[in-house]
């Protein structure tokens, strides 16, 4: 039976016409064009029958009469109610520029604009494709598909989850979860973190043995290998919070040297924040020269550790007046140079550094070029900037230069590509609400708030204007009416 159900339905399928390809409308039949084209005829239809009506019903309804009594009261008109209307206008175009300011402030898109966009536009016909009518099986099914979907991508709670305490502690990544969410102290997360790395290490070695057997063994291998580097790397974040920054240190360059392909990591960015705290100053030019490499990604720490480096050679006696007088030396070129190269890839920085916006709390993950990056860069590396002396004087004094030498950086960019206009959306999801998100480069205003001001201002000078002078603005009306009547 099973076979025989199997053949019916392949002979189905096989008499079946074929289903038209995904994105194309299928072919009209004759009925089809002859039903679009009756009810184009009958929309015409139906004008054409309204006027004949109104035509034949103006009698009845005294259709000259009333014009003429609708001309004869709008000749009667005061100038107080003309007065009136104005103001009433001016009151409403002050209220949608409210509004729209507003929505604009809250949301960073105009309300007019997304209404038109959102609603109007398809009640005009400018959506693709039919519209399922309501009711209908098609608009039935889509509103279950999307009920289905949403409910497969809700993350829900694992109702029959393991205590973390007693049931989690078998591997390294149960190790590591305590770490991170249970320790209260440094230490507490340190001593989780070496029990973490008995446990990494000895998984480790097992997945070495066993790696070439399968592909489902190379792939284990290259998991356990990310958990282990993660240890050691938070190992050494806890020695350097706990003062033993000469051990970080280590720690990072035997991590580094045991896995060099894992630059994505950006080990080389904690190692340069540490030797910059021992102001090893040859040391964090070292690590520069190896990892600030056209070929490699970039990032805030590198590009801004690069300019403080060349600051330090010549902050400690800049000063803007001299600098005016005389012109920049070799090395404060190489100094600003350096600095606008810095802006450029993250623009948000230099205000943490400088301290005209307050730091919060860097978040857990970033966004290279965004706030999230600069908030992160300077909550760690603000100390190492006041600690040269002149450095912030010297970035304070330069920094904007940066903006002159790119008019548009998101149409075209200088030393680094065009900058992203996604970043602000991104950032507003890693940073907390109360959050004011810096953003670059400035949005302007859309078109309709700079209207709607201009119509509010406009029509209440005016209604003030004519309520004190209404003979003159009479006299001025009529005359600008009969300018424009003899204009060609």
């Amino acid at each position: 039976m099973a076979d025989g159900d199997g053949l019916g339905e392949a002979t189905a399928a096989a008499a079946s016409p074929p289903a038209p390809a995904p994105g194309r409308s299928p072919p009209l039949g004759w009925r089809e064009r002859l039903r679009a084209g009756l009810a184009g005829t009958g929309a015409s239809l139906w004008f054409v029958a309204g006027l004949g009506l109104l035509y034949a019903l103006r009698v009845p309804l005294r259709l000259c009469e009333n014009l003429a009594a609708v001309t004869v009261f709008l000749n009667s008109l005061t100038p107080k109610f003309y007065v009136a209307l104005t103001g009433t206008s001016s009151l409403i175009s002050g209220l949608i520029f409210i509004f729209e300011w507003w929505y604009f402030h809250k949301h960073g898109t105009s309300f007019i604009e997304q209404v038109s966009v959102s609603h109007l536009r398809p009640l005009m016909g400018g959506t693709e494709g039919s519209i399922s009518e309501p009711g209908s099986p098609s608009s039935s099914r889509e509103s279950e598909t999307s009920r289905q979907n949403l409910s497969e991508c809700k993350v829900w709670r694992n109702p029959l989850n393991l205590f973390r305490g007693a049931e989690y502690r078998s591997c390294a990544t149960a190790y590591v979860l305590l770490a991170e969410e249970e320790a209260t102290t440094i230490v507490d997360a340190e001593r989780l973190f070496k029990q973490a790395l008995k446990a990494g290490e000895t998984i480790y070695r097992r997945s070495q043995q066993c790696q070439h057997q399968s592909p489902q063994h190379e792939a284990q291998l290259r998991r356990d290998t990310n958990v282990l580097v993660y240890i050691k790397r938070r190992l050494a974040m806890c020695a350097r919070k706990l003062g033993r920054i000469r051990e970080a240190v280590k720690i990072m360059r035997d991590l580094m040297k045991e896995f060099p392909p894992l630059t994505m990591l950006n080990i080389h960015e904690n190692l340069l924040e540490s030797l910059l705290e021992l102001q090893a100053y040859a040391d964090v030019q070292a690590v520069l020269a190896k990892y600030d490499d056209i070929s490699l990604p970039k990032s805030a720490a590198i590009c801004y550790t690069a300019a403080l480096l060349k600051t330090r050679t010549v902050s400690d006696k800049f000063s803007p007046e001299t600098a005016s007088r005389r012109g920049l030396s070799t090395a404060e070129i190489n100094a600003v140079e350096a600095i606008h190269r810095a802006v450029e890839f993250n623009p948000h920085v230099p205000k943490y550094l400088l301290e005209m916006k307050s730091l919060i709390l860097p978040p857990e993950h970033i966004l290279k070029r965004g706030d999230s990056e600069a908030i992160a860069y300077a909550f760690f590396h603000l100390q190492h900037w006041k600690r040269i002396e002149g450095a912030l004087n010297l970035l304070q004094c330069t920094w904007e230069g940066t903006f002159r030498m790119i008019p548009y950086p998101l149409e075209k960019g200088h030393l680094f590509y065009p900058y992203p206009s996604c970043t602000e959306t991104a950032d507003r999801e890693l940073l907390p609400p109360f959050h004011h998100v810096s953003v670059y480069p400035k949005k302007e205003l859309p078109f309709f708030i700079h209207f709607t001001a201009g119509l509010c201002s406009s029509t209440a000078m005016i209604a003030l204007l004519t309520h004190q002078f209404p003979e003159i603005m009479g006299v001025f009306a009529k005359a600008v009416l009969g300018f424009l009547c003899l204009q060609p």
